[in-house]
C-alpha cells in the first residue's frame, strides 16, 4: 500500500497538469456546493447565489493553484490575484461564447457542449496560468 501511496505522491509532485485538474475540480465542486447551499437551502436568488459561489470558488482555486499546482510562493500575490481574476473572467466569457456556438449554431446538446467547452477553456486557462500568472521568475514570462 505504501508503494502505491508513494507513487501517487510522486506523480502529483511531477505533473503540474494533474495538480491543475485536481485543483480546478476542487474549486468546481466548491462552486456547486455553495451554489446549492445559497440557492436551495437559504432560498437566495440563483443569480446572487451563483455570484457569491463563484467568488468563494475563485479564492479556493487561486489558493490551490498558487501554492500547490504551480508552487508559486513568491511575493507577487496581489498582482497574481488580479491576473488570475482576469484569466477567470476571460474563461467565463470564452466558455459562454463557445457554448453559444456549440448549442445555437452547431445544435450540440447542452451538457455535451459544456464538456467540450470546459475542456477547451481549462486548457487555455492552464496555458495562461502556467505561462503568465504563476511564473516563479517574471523574466520567464513567455510572450
Amino acid at each position: 500500500m505504501k508503494k502505491y501511496k508513494d507513487f501517487a505522491f510522486e506523480m502529483l509532485d511531477k505533473y503540474v497538469a494533474l495538480r491543475f485538474v485536481i485543483s480546478g475540480g476542487t474549486a468546481a465542486f466548491v462552486d456547486l456546493v455553495f451554489l446549492y447551499i445559497f440557492s436551495r437551502v437559504f432560498g437566495i436568488n440563483y443569480l446572487l447565489s451563483a455570484i457569491v459561489a463563484f467568488v468563494i470558488a475563485f479564492f479556493v482555486s487561486f489558493t490551490l493553484h498558487k501554492f500547490w499546482t504551480f508552487k508559486s510562493h513568491g511575493g507577487r500575490s496581489g498582482k497574481q490575484v488580479i491576473m488570475y481574476l482576469a484569466t477567470s473572467l476571460f474563461g467565463l466569457i470564452f466558455n459562454t461564447a463557445l457554448m453559444y456556438l456549440f448549442v445555437d449554431v452547431f445544435h450540440v446538446e447542452v451538457m455535451r457542449s459544456q464538456v467540450f467547452c470546459g475542456a477547451i477553456v481549462a486548457f487555455s486557462s492552464f496555458f495562461i496560468s502556467h505561462n503568465f500568472v504563476f511564473v516563479k521568475d517574471v523574466s520567464q514570462i513567455k510572450i
